[in-house]
């Protein structure tokens, strides 16, 4: 789609072999593999998905344009390094959540994905079947599943524990999303006095005290009957709220396994690892909050997608860049420009 706007597409060796994008497919559509170092000195516009390294930053086309996911509310130091440095730099988990910005939700789209992996890699691990089963052997009773966080992930999660034929609850502080969650054949938990989070862009916020405390008994009643408990609460630029507290760990079965997707930002259980697997009196606690990438084909298709649909809105009908900051979605995007922290929650972070 970029060569068709005369746009010249430069990509590092092997940059698509697990998804199954041989540098030949590349090189078949008019794209140049070159070196990282080359890809770096050449491109007006660099593309990547985490933060990049040090050497690649020195190596990189002074006053780049660079687009990926930096979670710029804990690395704000980093931002402000390439600032210094004069690039531009557009953080897609930053874009506002709105209608129009659907399509180049780059969140979404791996949320997605990482709600459908946490169902099938604890069916994986769980000891037990997933659905019920009647047998000469006897009946098998259906896995209990509870899912934390009715967002993108929760929502693809409970659609998968469904097929498999699991019994699924599912707790979220947003009652806007009960009726979603109803639909999907899963059972909403209620509880009464959470902290207005509609104009939160579809994301969670802090609750009060004592909203915490009836949180906690109820995820504490149901916790204690789950098989398997999926995590999906984050805050931005806070650390993971804990909603399985220690003594949930220790009421919970033998046997019992949970997935935590909020494991990059400390985890939603106080013994959550990131990228790690943890036994604790027979419960296994997988940190992973990049499922997606056990999916690459599929994740990098959604992911090339959004990028695709978001460079629209800096490059004009020509292909020459045109960065037209009175857009919502390009300003709200925007991290670093001429040389300066441009995103007002980043300034305040940096002081």
């Amino acid at each position: 789609a970029f060569i068709k706007k005369n746009i010249a597409v430069v990509i590092e060796p092997d940059a698509g072999l697990n998804a199954a994008a041989t540098d030949a497919a590349y090189e078949a559509k008019g794209v140049k593999v070159a070196s990282r170092k080359e890809v770096l000195q050449q491109s007006d516009i660099l593309l990547s998905i985490h933060t990049l390294s040090n050497d690649d930053i020195a190596a990189a086309k002074p006053s780049a344009i660079i687009t990926g996911v930096y979670q710029p509310l804990f690395s704000f130091k980093t931002m402000q390094e390439w600032a210094l440095k004069n690039f531009t730099v557009f953080s897609m988990d930053m874009l506002p959540r709105t209608t129009r910005a659907q399509s180049m939700d780059v969140l979404s789209s791996q949320a997605n994905i990482a709600g459908y992996k946490a169902v099938l890699h604890a069916a994986n691990v769980y000891p037990r079947y997933f659905p019920m089963f009647m047998t000469a052997a006897g009946s098998i009773a259906p896995a209990k599943v509870l899912i934390l966080g009715a967002g993108v992930a929760g929502l693809q999660a409970i659609a998968t524990a469904k097929r498999l034929g699991a019994v699924v609850e599912v707790f979220d502080t947003r009652p806007a999303v009960k009726e979603e969650v109803m639909s999907l054949g899963a059972k909403f938990i209620e509880v009464d006095g959470a902290a207005d989070a509609s104009k939160a862009g579809g994301y969670a916020v802090e609750q009060t005290e004592e909203y915490k405390q009836k949180q906690q008994q109820r995820i504490a009643e149901s916790a204690a009957k789950a098989d398997i408990l999926i995590t999906t609460a984050q805050i931005p630029g806070k650390a993971a709220p804990i909603l399985i507290t220690a003594d949930m760990l220790d009421n919970m079965k033998q046997g019992s396994v949970i997935i935590d997707l909020a494991a990059a930002t400390g985890g939603n259980t106080p013994q959550t690892k990131n990228n790690e697997t943890v036994v604790y009196k027979g419960v296994t606690i997988i940190g992973n909050s990049n499922l997606a990438s056990d999916m690459p084909s599929d994740a990098s298709k959604m992911y090339g997608k959004n990028i695709f649909n978001f460079l629209q809105l800096i490059i004009n009908k020509e292909g020459a860049l045109q960065l037209n900051f009175e857009d919502d979605l390009v300003k709200g995007t925007c991290m670093a420009h001429n040389g300066e922290i441009v995103n007002e929650r980043v300034r305040q972070l940096i002081g």
